[in-house]
């Protein structure tokens, strides 16, 4: 089966931004965080060769999250003027690797990720890269898979469904309710207070769902069924938050219209006039691979 691979741009531009120096092109314009997105789509297309790709940006627009909570991410610092400048350009770097950018108002790139990884997933194998774990929920084997970072930007992990149990002790699906009760402090989502990990794993593995749960808190013990009690609409609402939307109006969007191919030509202008030295070189060993294999020179 065919490879689609879905990145969540702003997550991992974000994390490029913050594990490199603040590089400068050679007109003085930042690009640090394009230098390392730019390395990782050179080992993504070395390694992994996608037939199929898209980088998924969220907008600066409110979304339906932020409609319905108005603390959603409000302990978020702005976002520095010199990153912002790299999120805007990076979407020509995306393009000169063949990689599709999209993004929609009103939604965040998770979400735009669960609507590409919901509709294509039988008819090719999907792989999430990103710089956190919302996209976990989404996890089915031998269907989807979750490459996250490990450390830096270049040792990754990848999860499928046993390896989501093996970190939380639950299913993929089971990780809104698991969010639902402890929260989730990186989006400033309260969950319910005084529920932690430990005891979150064993309310899910009783009852399976959060709304189980409060159909029969009378099972549970005093202390945890009073904090369930007293923080409902809380919880309720913190499952509707960490919940990715499947089913964004993106369009007629096919998977054709994903092919990836990177423009060899073009990237090597780009990395030239970025100041890309290293990124030059291994682009053009790549390239002499290539060409070797082509003529049977490297087997």
């Amino acid at each position: 089966m065919k490879t689609l691979l879905l990145i969540d741009a702003n997550s991992i531009i974000h994390r490029c931004f913050h594990a490199l120096p603040k590089f400068t092109t050679p007109d003085g314009k930042p690009s640090g965080a394009l230098y390392g997105l730019a390395s990782v789509l050179l080992k993504i297309f070395r390694e992994d060769k996608p037939d199929y790709a898209a980088a998924l940006f969220d907008r600066p627009e409110p979304t339906f999250r932020d409609k319905i909570y108005k603390e959603y991410k409000a302990q978020r610092p702005p976002t520095e003027d010199i990153l912002i400048s790299q999120l805007i350009e990076a979407p020509k770097l995306f393009e000169k690797f063949g990689v599709k950018p999209l993004d929609k108002a009103g939604f965040e790139a998770d979400d735009l990720i669960a609507t590409l990884a919901e509709k294509f997933k039988n008819d090719a194998k999907v792989i999430i890269m990103t710089g956190d774990m919302d996209t976990l929920q989404m996890v089915s084997d031998g269907k989807i898979t979750v490459r996250a970072f490990k450390k830096g930007i270049s040792e990754t992990i990848d999860y499928d469904e046993a390896a989501v149990k093996n970190k939380y002790g639950l299913e993929p699906s089971q990780l809104v309710d698991y969010k639902a009760l402890v929260g989730d402090n990186s989006d400033n989502i309260k969950g319910v207070p005084g529920i932690g990990p430990k005891t979150a794993v064993g309310i899910i593995h009783k009852f399976g769902r959060l709304e189980k749960a409060y159909d029969d808190l009378e099972v549970l013990p005093e202390k945890v069924r009073g904090k369930l009690a007293a923080s409902k609409e809380q919880a309720e609402l913190s499952k509707k938050l960490v919940t990715l939307d499947r089913n964004v109006p993106v369009g007629e969007v096919t998977l054709q219209d994903l092919s990836a191919e990177m423009k060899q030509d073009e990237l090597a202008d780009y990395f030239g006039k970025m100041g890309f030295r290293t990124l030059s070189k291994r682009l053009d060993n790549d390239n002499d691979l290539a060409r070797a294999g082509s003529q049977g020179e490297i087997f």
